[in-house]
Parts: C-alpha cells; structure tokens; sequence
C-alpha cells in the first residue's frame, strides 16, 4: 500500500484546503494517509471551525473582484470581508466546506495527528479539538514519513 504523510502548519482558509483535498484524494485512491497539524495548522483540527478565515493583506496572488490597495486591505473589516468572499465563491463553485472535507478525511481513516508540543506551547485542551485524533511530536510523525511514497509540507 502506497503511503502519504502531510504537513500542515497553517490555519488559514486559503491554506486549510490543501491538505484536506490531498489526505481525501490519496486516501480514495488506496493510500495510507496522515496529517501532522503543527502550529497554526492546529485550527484545523478545533471543534468549530467557523473562525477559519482568509486575511487579503500580504496576500498578493488572492484574486480579488477588484484591486484594493494594501493600505486599505489592513483597515478593519477587510478580513471578514475576503473570508465572506472567499467563502461564497467557494460553495458557488460547488466546493465542499473544510467541515464536509475534514469529515471525508476522517471517513476514508486519514490519521489526523496534532503536535503535542505546539498544543502545550498555546495552552491548547484536548477539549478544544475534535474527536478521533492522536497526539505527538516530530519524532511520531517522522516515523510515519520515513516510510512514506509522498511527503509534503502545506
């Protein structure tokens, strides 16, 4: 069986996808998959994943409908703005939401495991996170990745 390790070290919106996409698309087609969640990547992996958003500011490649200067894109508000954006062109386009991706993820036995030292570094509870999650260092997740085909860091 064909092996897949990800990496994911950011909680943003525009950067929660990818390694949910991948982990369920590997996992469909037959491979061992896990998600090591390490520090900001560990909001993925909470309860509510509402809070998830998408920041326009040093963002230069975000497609926005019309150019803002950066000077305005730092103005408060802004992020809500592109989040709610982001958001209502995704489900337009027809793209699952993180909560329907992390589920498929979970469904097809990807291993979602989060960095216990980042956990203790942000004053984290297990409570704060989902269920069926393990917990563990770099030393867990690279035992995993040694022995993996594809390993990516997202």
């Amino acid at each position: 069986m064909k092996k897949m390790a990800l990496i994911a070290t950011k909680g943003t919106l525009d950067m929660a996808y990818p390694p949910f996409i991948l982990a369920s698309t590997a996992a469909a087609l037959g491979y061992e998959v896990q998600i090591f969640f390490t520090f900001y990547g560990l909001q993925l992996l909470r309860k509510d994943l509402s809070d998830v958003k998408i920041s326009p500011l040093a963002n230069p490649a975000m497609p926005m409908p019309i150019p803002i200067p950066v000077l305005m894109q730092a103005l408060p508000g802004m992020e809500t703005m592109a989040t709610m954006m982001m958001k209502a062109k995704l489900k337009k386009k027809g793209v699952a939401s993180l909560e329907e991706l992390r589920a498929l993820c979970l469904e097809a036995d990807v291993k979602f495991t989060a960095c216990q030292m980042t956990v203790d570094l942000f004053d984290f509870e297990r409570s704060d996170f989902i269920d069926n999650i393990e917990y563990g260092g770099a030393a867990t997740f690279l035992e995993f990745a040694g022995d993996t085909d594809i390993c990516l860091f997202v």
